[in-house]
């Protein structure tokens, strides 16, 4: 297959929870041989904890989800690969601030917009970040569907709540490069033409702002 030529060094796939971006990260780092960068949620012991018990693990899971990703990208970064000098990543360092304003009090939102201050300013921002949209509703079917037991009682307000975020975030990066497909149509892991659909979408060259595509 030849692929188009590559615009971007460092493309970031986004999207709330069961949108399918490490599934496509990693198909397309794998066919574009690029260096990869998935989040290591499932290592994170208090993920299934924050779950339980929301208000009692919220801040030391916040916390860890920011020191693990600082330190993944400061070290991913600070040690390029000269063979593979294009970087797709299945999270942006962003996401950490996205996901504290949702889940943090105000006190602690004080002290964790101090601590992001300090770790944001040593990662790059992605050249493209690409932002999967679906629905609540369907993003609560692709979570049942891949039956992660500590995810299963997600409610969906959680759902709309975080999307939304994501989705004033989005609006005030007016220097970003931002390519938003709705993917209600589309499925990228199970059809080809819908793969390479979106393949192709994240080849060609876009201006700063958001970008928004559907099938």
């Amino acid at each position: 297959m030849n692929l188009e030529p590559v615009l971007y060094n460092y493309i970031v796939i986004e999207g709330n929870i069961g949108a399918g971006k490490t599934s496509l990260a990693t198909r397309m780092a794998e066919e574009r041989q690029t260096s990869l960068i998935l989040e290591q949620f499932e290592e994170n012991s208090f993920l299934p904890k924050f779950y339980e018990d929301p208000a009692r693990y919220a801040f030391p899971l916040e916390l860890s989800f920011l020191a693990d990703r600082y330190q993944q990208l400061k070290d991913h970064f600070g040690r390029p690969d000269l063979f593979k000098p294009v970087t797709i990543a299945d999270y942006v360092i962003f996401k950490s601030l996205i996901f504290a304003g949702q889940n943090l009090e105000p006190a602690e939102m004080t002290l964790y917009n101090r601590l992001f201050s300090i770790v944001s300013s040593v990662v790059p921002k992605p050249d493209l970040l690409v932002f999967l949209y679906l629905t609540p509703e369907e993003l609560l079917e692709n979570i049942r569907l891949r039956g992660r037991s500590y995810e299963l009682n997600i409610p969906i307000e959680y759902l709309e709540k975080i999307q939304q975020a994501y989705l004033d975030f989005m609006k005030q990066q007016s220097d970003w490069r931002i390519l938003l497909i709705e993917t209600s149509r589309v499925d990228f892991v199970s059809r080809e033409e819908d793969y390479h659909w979106i393949s192709d979408l994240i080849s060609k060259s876009y201006p700063s702002g958001i970008t928004r595509v559907k099938r």
